[in-house]
């Protein structure tokens, strides 16, 4: 990735909600810029007042906001913040999204069933966002619930090279995949360790539990890597975790672009046999959610490139190429 300039650009405006203030911070520093001045209140009834500080008329302005916990105040203080840049006359409102709240209801499996990651498309799109930039969706297809641009960003390159960094690729690794869902990840992650997989086959009874059934592929005297697009609660991974190591791996790690961790995710990691997990800081991790066990790992420099390119016109596919 080639050095960004460290220089003031006039026509470019990069915000931060309340949401991961300190990856905003991050970004606007390796864009050579620093964050907006905004006031963000929410008041004793749980309404949210957003007030711009600073001109914003025919400026491209970048918005960083994940839509993590609380997802619901979260995404409607976005929607805020949106609709003052809107009627503030900015040229372009570009949101940035590390972590894509309710990406996982993507699609109806039941009958009477939302569509809520189409839904929260629409109320963006609505808001006044004229492109989205966002990390790692739990499905693909979630790009064209919107009618406005999307940029999908990867963190593989970054969870790749962290391990690569370590002397952990070939013969001696396997990429497992948590289950049949994501062979399409595992297989890229091997292409850069150039190793082979292995699949879980589970059964989910409901949500948030999950069940090992069966492993495809040959894990006994490797190091296994389990890679995910979140971790929410780590059921799945820490069962994965016991099932490869009865198997006969020698070691078991695991990354993730998205550490939700809700409870009980934390306890069972500590007490996992997982030696390390691997996460970015699309989500802010707080205090109390830090072990020794979770290596953090910024995606800062990929975002700020991308302002950079979406800025200049040019491609941010090149950015994940190998």
């Amino acid at each position: 990735m080639e050095e960004i300039e460290k220089m003031e650009r006039p026509g470019v405006k990069i915000f931060a909600g309340t949401s991961n203030m300190e990856l905003a911070k991050k970004i606007a520093e390796k864009y050579g810029t620093s964050v907006g001045d905004v006031e963000i209140v929410r008041f004793k009834d749980g309404e949210v007042y957003v007030c711009v500080g600073e001109t914003v008329r025919g400026r491209d302005i970048f918005i960083v906001q994940s839509t993590s916990e609380p997802v619901n105040e979260n995404i409607m203080e976005l929607l805020i913040f949106i609709d003052a840049l809107k009627r503030a006359s900015a040229k372009s409102i570009n949101v940035i999204i590390p972590y894509y709240g309710y990406a996982r209801q993507d699609r109806k499996s039941r009958p009477r069933e939302p569509i809520t990651s189409k839904l929260v498309a629409n109320l963006l799109t609505t808001a006044g966002a004229t492109r989205i930039v966002t990390m790692d969706l739990h499905a693909d297809q979630i790009q064209g619930f919107f009618d406005i641009p999307v940029d999908h960003m990867q963190a593989l390159p970054l969870l790749a090279k962290s391990f690569i960094g370590r002397g952990m690729s070939g013969d001696k690794v396997v990429v497992v995949s948590p289950d049949i869902g994501g062979v399409k990840r595992a297989r890229k992650l091997a292409e850069w360790l150039d190793c082979k997989i292995a699949i879980i086959d589970k059964r989910r009874p409901k949500p948030n539990m999950s069940e090992v059934m069966n492993l495809i592929g040959e894990v006994e005297g490797k190091i296994a890597i389990f890679i995910d697009d979140m971790i929410d609660t780590a059921g799945t991974i820490t069962n994965g975790a016991e099932a490869i190591m009865a198997r006969g791996a020698i070691e078991a790690y695991a990354c993730c672009t998205h550490g939700v961790f809700s409870d009980p995710a934390i306890e069972r990691l500590q007490a996992s046999c997982l030696k390390e997990v691997i996460i970015t800081d699309s989500i802010a991790l707080p205090e109390s959610k830090k072990i020794d066990k979770i290596k953090v790992v910024s995606v800062d420099e990929i975002l700020a490139e991308a302002v950079r390119r979406i800025v200049n016109n040019e491609s941010v596919s090149e950015l994940f190429e190998k």
